[in-house]
């Protein structure tokens, strides 16, 4: 019978101690503290001290902040904890270190307690998405596709999804929402329950983008949007019908060279009237269409470099023997390898289609 027994404390010490890059993991997460709770002009502020005051600034900034973060109660014992710790040894000022201590644990306690209901919640949120996804490589004769979305945070606000329109049409959608977790999610789901409830009603894609920004647009709250690219091929046949709103350009990959497709309209939600063309393809066979966020030439390693479209542009050129899988194989490696330790900072999503022989 297998021994559930969680390991014990100092077992688990011994191997986070072996595991865990102390110094790497340090620099990162004080990074990522400053990223999210200092303003762009603080950080601005900063640049131009010294490593002393810069030292000062950064921690009178964090414990502001977090202090006012703090609900009524937790503040109080904040204070409290800060006090006893603080206080002079003598007169019973060792037991208020003792006291100090524990009341700092007792706010982490507090603390974690919330962020694991928080985590849970986004767990199954999680769940929820990749319950709703589609399969990695599709089948649809004539071709050869693949599908890739992978969210920087527990849930994400990139729509990757395949629809059977017909015995032979199938749509195919890569959408990005603005801003990233839950609030993306939400927003996401939005737009794929109206394009699932929608595809099937309009032959011209055109059409089917401007109906699909009104309901976006009506529905979003201010200064929500989100980029899209629909489009529809068929079983056994050359032609792609596509229609982009405000997203990243396709590229088409053949004989070695790759070539940006048009712009396309306006992202969805900002205007209500926005029009939008679709757009008509006939693929060579061994021609390749590849899909893709931000997330991929958006993608930053711990200098702050990015990945980049001459990067993207030069490795697809390199995959053109290679089958959608293999190239998004090649793509997600090579993206992991540049980011190394830094934090994704976007979902990262791909539709890559090679038209069969």
């Amino acid at each position: 019978m297998a021994d559930n027994k969680p390991p014990g404390f100092w077992a688990t010490l011994k191997k986070d101690w072996q595991s865990t890059p102390i110094r790497a993991s340090l620099r990162r997460n004080f990074q990522e503290l400053k990223a999210f709770y200092l303003t762009r002009e603080q950080q601005d502020r900063l640049e131009n001290m010294n490593w002393l005051k810069r030292w000062l600034f950064t921690g009178t900034w964090l414990l502001k902040i977090l202090f006012f973060k703090l609900s009524p109660f937790r503040r109080l014992l904040l204070v409290a904890s800060l006090y006893m710790l603080l206080a002079q040894n003598g007169n019973g000022g060792r037991d208020l270190t003792i006291f100090g201590a524990i009341t700092i644990l007792l706010l982490l306690l507090l603390e974690l307690k919330d962020k694991l209901l928080a985590h849970s919640e986004l767990a199954d949120g999680r769940k929820v998405q990749l319950a709703l996804a589609p399969e990695a490589n599709p089948r649809v004769p004539g071709w050869e596709i693949w599908l890739f979305t992978r969210s920087a945070n527990d849930v994400g606000g990139d729509l990757v999804d395949i629809l059977q329109l017909t015995d032979k049409c199938h749509g195919l959608a890569l959408g990005d929402v603005a801003g990233k977790g839950l609030k993306a999610a939400l927003f996401m789901a939005k737009l794929q329950a109206t394009l699932r409830a929608l595809a099937s009603d309009f032959d011209d894609l055109g059409l089917f983008a401007k109906k699909v920004n009104r309901i976006f647009n009506r529905d979003g709250l201010p200064n929500s949007f989100a980029s899209l690219i629909y489009l529809c091929v068929e079983s056994n046949s050359p032609s792609v019908r596509l229609v982009n709103a405000g997203h990243m350009p396709p590229l088409l990959l053949h004989n070695g060279t790759v070539r940006e497709l048009d712009k396309g309209g306006r992202a969805l939600g900002l205007v209500a009237d926005s029009d939008y063309r679709e757009e008509r393809l006939s693929l060579e066979p061994g021609a390749t269409l590849f899909l893709y966020s931000d997330g991929l030439t958006e993608a930053q390693n711990e200098e702050g470099a990015f990945f980049g479209d001459e990067r993207m542009i030069a490795l697809l050129k390199r995959c053109g023997e290679l089958s959608p899988s293999e190239t998004g194989r090649q793509f997600i490696n090579a993206v992991d390898g540049f980011v190394g330790e830094a934090r994704p900072a976007d979902d990262l999503s791909l539709i890559i289609l090679r038209r069969n022989a």
